[in-house]
């Protein structure tokens, strides 16, 4: 089908979707699950000719995004059953109040409509995104990346099956077949037929979202996710929180990718990162992160001679750019210059310092003392997430279900009319 052929059946599908109750969603969501386990063989097939495809064209750790087995596809499922948990968004009575003339004014939530979504190479996001959407009451119209198209329209397939096992109509989810930049820009000018636009992935692509969408769009989370190291931090705390925020899985958003840390501590601290990043790493027959570090930081460990982009790069791999700051409010001025207002960290005992990191940092998550890598919807109670909204209008952070939704007044009288 063509991609103005996929957005008419997405239109004529979403009053259906509209029309069914808390019940019925919930058991088509049981049945897309079921029905991607039992697909299981099918999509290993699939994204095995994908990763062969991209072997030579992309990262080891973008390959890993990519990377599908018997335990990620059982995650998939099991992230479609715990949106069944989640209270259904649509229908919810927002606000009440009686107004002029003894009119009654209900403020009521309502499903967009028809929400397009484009992303890269996460295979996760098929499922993750046709079952918030299903349960929003939104219709899907999924674009993903050419280096997982196999993987995404098996795992589409899966779940349509599902669908059909219950007499519903499988346009309740939608995968473009065009990979081409011409059916990106062509979701991106589908008024009349997309009610919102969701971009997913690298900077070039969101950017481009923002700049040429004539629809709604909401912008998602290029992360350029900073920690700050105080001068009162605990040092072996601020390294398992750095390790973690780096190394546990360096291809996603939330992933740390610059470490601020006091002049005060600096002497003492930067050693013992190397040690953790790097040398550690080797020992354990692991890859070292590339410690990319300031004049400063150069003085006290041996490390890559970093360039002022560095600092605003999303490397999404073992990097990370070091910098040594004055102070809590030096890494805020930092922070604030090249930070994405994605998730930013601060380690710190001082309760002052932490208290003025987080009323400072205009972040859509701020942490203390924790990793950044928590920023995600299914860490947040959502069950899974659509995305990670950057922006300040409608939706901000992890967007789950209550994100997928707007409303509309419902105003009831009696004869009324004004003068």
């Amino acid at each position: 089908m063509t991609t103005q052929e996929i957005l008419h059946a997405a239109v004529s599908a979403k009053h259906e979707l509209a029309a069914m109750d808390t019940d019925r969603k919930n058991a088509a969501l049981a049945a897309m699950a079921d029905a991607i386990e039992a697909d299981t063989a099918a999509i290993l097939r699939e994204n095995a000719a994908d990763l062969e495809a991209a072997a030579e064209t992309v990262s080891e750790v973008m390959l890993d995004r990519l990377m599908l087995n018997e335990s990620r596809i059982k995650g998939m499922a099991e992230g479609i059953r715990d949106v069944i948990q989640l209270p259904d968004p649509v229908g919810r009575l927002l606000t009440e109040r009686v107004i002029t003339d003894g009119l009654n004014l209900r403020k009521v939530s309502v499903p967009m409509g028809v929400i397009a979504i484009i992303y890269e190479s996460r295979p996760n996001v098929t499922s993750d995104a046709a079952a918030l959407c299903l349960k929003s009451g939104n219709v899907c119209v999924l674009r993903g990346g050419k280096e997982a198209y196999r993987t995404s329209k098996a795992i589409v397939a899966a779940m349509r099956k599902g669908l059909a096992s219950l007499g519903l109509s499988e346009e309740l989810i939608n995968i473009i077949d065009d990979t081409t930049r011409a059916s990106a820009e062509e979701l991106m000018k589908a008024n009349g037929f997309v009610d919102l636009l969701i971009p997913r992935g690298g900077k070039g692509l969101i950017r481009s979202c923002i700049e040429n969408a004539t629809v709604p769009c909401i912008e998602t989370g290029t992360g350029i996710c900073t920690v700050y190291v105080d001068g009162s931090a605990d040092f072996e705390k601020a390294v398992n929180i750095i390790n973690n925020a780096k190394t546990q899985r360096p291809s996603v958003c939330n992933a740390e990718e610059t470490c601020l840390v006091s002049e005060s501590i600096a002497e003492k601290f930067l050693p013992m990162l190397k040690s953790r990043l790097v040398d550690g790493r080797i020992s354990q027959g692991l890859e070292p992160v590339e410690l990319r570090l300031c004049r400063r930081a150069l003085q006290i460990i041996d490390g890559t001679p970093a360039c002022e982009q560095d600092f605003d790069t999303e490397f999404l791999n073992y990097i990370l750019a070091v910098k040594v700051v004055k102070d809590v409010k030096e890494a805020v001025q930092h922070i604030a210059a090249h930070s994405t207002h994605h998730s930013d960290a601060i380690v710190a005992e001082n309760v002052q310092a932490q208290d003025y990191f987080a009323s400072h940092v205009d972040s859509a998550a701020v942490y203390i003392n924790a990793s950044t890598r928590f920023t995600d919807g299914g860490m947040f109670g959502l069950g899974c997430e659509m995305g990670i909204s950057t922006q300040k209008l409608h939706a901000r952070g992890p967007m789950g279900l209550e994100e997928l939704t707007g409303y509309k007044y419902i105003v009831t009288g009696n004869g009324q009319t004004r003068g």
